[in-house]
Formats: structure tokens, C-alpha cells, sequence
């Protein structure tokens, strides 16, 4: 598979195969992925990985906690800009109506966009996590090369036939994560990632998000 096979076979996969990935092809795809670019080569990266027996009695933690606090602990940052402009905002309420609608799931039905919101926390079925953090000392600089180490997992996943989803969603869980795999004090959670084979019999997966005409975000001066 060759990068723009990658780039365009990939999705946000929010279903998967009950079928574990083995740690070992885990391993492989971080070893590549971390040829990832960063400013001065810091690398201000970590990676905390979560399988098997592991996953299940984190992933059973934060479903009790779920119940009785749905909102989740707060995130350390903004997950969205509080006053999202155009053309922003209409991107992201599209992207959330056309999930929707692969779940026929109409807006007025609360609960089951609730539920499917959850899924959130259940991985989406993905038999391995990851969870990231960068050292608090790291500015803006620093997070857009997160971003990257995160997009060449993403692709490099594709190379093995896997899936996955970046979910920011995590973040209001940071506390009970930092706790489970123990971060240190001075590392920060930024997002999790669910890693696993596609369900590809779920509807869900058919979703392929728009993305902007180029001369709509390119200016060829």
C-alpha cells in the first residue's frame, strides 16, 4: 500500500472486529511511526498502550463511572474553539448530521445519540488503545508535532490492514486514564486511539467525511 492508497483508505473506523491485534505488530507500527517529524527533534511524545485483559477492566472502570457521571471529570483544554466561526462550524455540525444519518438516528432523539456518544468510551469495540501525552512544558509547536506522530500511526496502521479512530472524547476522562496507566505529573493527556480490524458489515463505516474544495483552502501565490 502506497501513502495515498493509505491516506484515502482511512477513516475514522467506529466499529471493530473482535480480534486482537498482536502486541508485537502494535510494536512494528509505533517503531515506524516515530520517524514522525518534530521541531528540534524533540519527539514530545508518549504512548501508553492498553490490550486484552488490561482494556477490559479499564474500559468496565470508566463504564461505572459513566453511569454516575455521564459528563465525565472535565478536560484540561479546550476540545473546540468556545466560539467556533464559519466556515468551522458548519464542518463540524455536517460531519455530526451525516454520522447520524449512517445510524438513522434522527436529531431529535437524544438518547441514542447519547448512547452512540458513549461508544466513545468502549473504544468502539477496538481490541487495543492508545492514549497520548506530551510534557506540560510543550507549546503550540510541540502539540502540532504530536499531530503528526498521531497521523503516521494512523497511516502506517493502514500498511497492516488495521483501523482506527483518534478520539479527543478521551480527554474528559484524563484524571481516571492518568491514574490507570500512570502519566506522570509533568506529562498531560491529549487524545486516546482505538486500533483494531474494521467491522465492515457496520453501517457506521460507510461514513466518509467531506473535505473542502482546494482552492477553498489553498492560495497559490
Amino acid at each position: 500500500m502506497n501513502v495515498s492508497e493509505a491516506l484515502k483508505s482511512r477513516i475514522s473506523c467506529r466499529a471493530y472486529l473482535d480480534k486482537p491485534v498482536p502486541q508485537e505488530t502494535i510494536r512494528e507500527i509505533l517503531e515506524k511511526a516515530k520517524r514522525a517529524p518534530s521541531g528540534g527533534n524533540l519527539q514530545p511524545w508518549h504512548v501508553y498502550v492498553l490490550s486484552g485483559d488490561k482494556l477490559q477492566t479499564f474500559a468496565s472502570s470508566i463504564a461505572e463511572k459513566i453511569a454516575t457521571n455521564p459528563q465525565g471529570e472535565g478536560s484540561e483544554y479546550d476540545i473546540y474553539p468556545p466560539q467556533l466561526t464559519e466556515p468551522y462550524r458548519t464542518r463540524r455540525f455536517k460531519c455530526g448530521e451525516d454520522m447520524y444519518a449512517t445510524l438513522e438516528i434522527k436529531r431529535e432523539d437524544k438518547v441514542k445519540r447519547m448512547m452512540q456518544f458513549a461508544r466513545n468510551f468502549e473504544l468502539f469495540g477496538a481490541p487495543s488503545a492508545l492514549f497520548f501525552s506530551i510534557n506540560r512544558q510543550m507549546g503550540l509547536g510541540q502539540w502540532a508535532d504530536l499531530g503528526m506522530f498521531l497521523q503516521s500511526i494512523m497511516l502506517v496502521a493502514r500498511e497492516y490492514d488495521l483501523h482506527t479512530c483518534a478520539q479527543e472524547a478521551w480527554a474528559i476522562w484524563h484524571k481516571s486514564i492518568t491514574e490507570f496507566v500512570d502519566i506522570p505529573d509533568e506529562q498531560m493527556l491529549f487524545c486516546g486511539m482505538a486500533l483494531g480490524y474494521m467491522d465492515t458489515s457496520a453501517p457506521i463505516n460507510n461514513l466518509v467525511t467531506d473535505r473542502a474544495d482546494l482552492d477553498e483552502i489553498v492560495t497559490f501565490c
